[in-house]
Order: C-alpha cells, then sequence, then structure tokens
C-alpha cells in the first residue's frame, strides 16, 4: 500500500484522482489552501474506500512554507501529484500584474517551489513518482491564453527535466496533458464535447501512468495529433491566426 499526496486537493480533477488512487488501496494526503473544503471529501475517501486519508494545509503561492509544509507529513508520500493551478482571462492578465503574477506563481512557480524539495527527497530514497499536470496550451503561444499556456509551458519543459535528472535515481516524474477538461474552471468556457475530456477520465489516465511508468500522457489520445498539427505550421502563418 502506498501513499499519494495531491497537491491542489480541492480542484475537480484531484477529487476524482484522489478517489481512483484510494479505490486501487492507496492511502490518501489531501492539501490545499483552504484544507477545511476538505473534511467531506477525507471522510467520504477513508469510509467508502477503507484507507487511510488525512487533510493538510498548503498554499501553492506561499514558497517558504513548502519545505516545514512536506517535512510535516507523515509518513512521506511515495507518490505526488501536483495538480493545483490557476486560469484567468488573458485580457485581464495583461491590464493587471497581479492576476498575471497568481497564473504564473499557481501553474509553474509554486510547482517548481514544492515539486524541487521532494524531488530531492524521492532522490535521496532511490524511490518515488511525480505527476505534474500541465496542458496542451504550453505546447504553443496562442493569442488568447499566452500567459497561462507559457506558465504551462514552463512547467512541462521542468518536469521533462525533472524526469530526466531522476531517472538516475529510480524515480518516475509523468507529465499529464489533459486538453479540455469539464471542470468548475473551464464552466463559462464554450468546450466542444469530442475533444473535452471528464475528471474521471483524467483520474484513470493519471493510474495508469503511475502503474505503467508512462512518461508523457495526453488524457484524450488525438490531443498529441492535434498538437503535432499546430506545431508544424510555419510561425509567418501561426502569427497571422487567431486562436
Amino acid at each position: 500500500m502506498s501513499t499519494v499526496l495531491l497537491l491542489g486537493a480541492t480542484s475537480d480533477m484531484a477529487v476524482a484522482i484522489a478517489r481512483k488512487m484510494a479505490e486501487k488501496g492507496n492511502n490518501i494526503q489531501l492539501a490545499a489552501r483552504n484544507a477545511n473544503r476538505l473534511q467531506a471529501l477525507q471522510s467520504d475517501i477513508s469510509v467508502r474506500y477503507n484507507v487511510n486519508c488525512t487533510i493538510h494545509e498548503f498554499d501553492a503561492t506561499n514558497f517558504a512554507l513548502h519545505e516545514p509544509f512536506y517535512q510535516s507529513l507523515s509518513p512521506k508520500p511515495c507518490i505526488t501529484i501536483c495538480v493545483f493551478g490557476y486560469m484567468s482571462d488573458n485580457i485581464a492578465a495583461i491590464k493587471n500584474w497581479n492576476e498575471a503574477q497568481k497564473m504564473i506563481n499557481s501553474n509553474y512557480t509554486g510547482a517548481v517551489s514544492i515539486l524541487n524539495i521532494i524531488a530531492e527527497d524521492y532522490a535521496v530514497k532511490k524511490n518515488g513518482t511525480i505527476v505534474g499536470i500541465s496542458s496542451v496550451a504550453g505546447e504553443r503561444g496562442r493569442q488568447s491564453n499566452y500567459i497561462y499556456g507559457s506558465a504551462k509551458a514552463g512547467f512541462t519543459a521542468y518536469l521533462s527535466g525533472l524526469r530526466n535528472k531522476l531517472f538516475h535515481d529510480n524515480v518516475h516524474v509523468v507529465t499529464v496533458l489533459p486538453g479540455f477538461v469539464n471542470t468548475k474552471m473551464t464552466a463559462e468556457l464554450n468546450l466542444p464535447p469530442l475533444l473535452t475530456a471528464n475528471t474521471e477520465q483524467v483520474a484513470d489516465a493519471v493510474e495508469k501512468a503511475i502503474r505503467k511508468k508512462q512518461n508523457v500522457v495526453y488524457v484524450k489520445w488525438f490531443w498529441k495529433w492535434i498538437m503535432k498539427i499546430i506545431k508544424t505550421i510555419p510561425e509567418n502563418m501561426f502569427k497571422k491566426k487567431k486562436l
């Protein structure tokens, strides 16, 4: 039985992933900024799956507290899944630096801060798995969401480098690229049904990636080919498109 840490555990995707990992017999550590919101989920997971489930205060943007947060966990997790993130309107972020900074810190800087700490611990132990939920938005910048996309691009590159580094320490790193997902964060967007996953599909993909030691996972397989096509468009053509 492994212990799984969910960072950003109040998100819809995290809830689905927590349930899936508990269903497989893992103990669960739920971590989020408003830990009180996790009490109902904690009780449900503990009773429904007969596993140990605990809740912990964690703020992705309070970097100074990341080290004491991780050191307070007992036991230390064998698997860490970084789910937190934040997406705002691109125009609002352009006009308001605080909004832009929130997106950058929530999607990139905060993740690097906490995962650096966890990665060092796993490297010493020569064991562990790290999963990062990134985004296809980071695969090519688009005028509609390039601040969010640039933060996710940085996170994807970070996970790639971390995977390369930790391979030699018997630690596996997974990058998950969900594409569109029906969540509270995307509720106001008009998402194409065929291209949109639900949270249970994300959870299934994460569990499978951990079990099979996959490296980069597209939740809906055709996103891999969509992004390959998009990345092959020459820049002098791409810059003229309304995307």
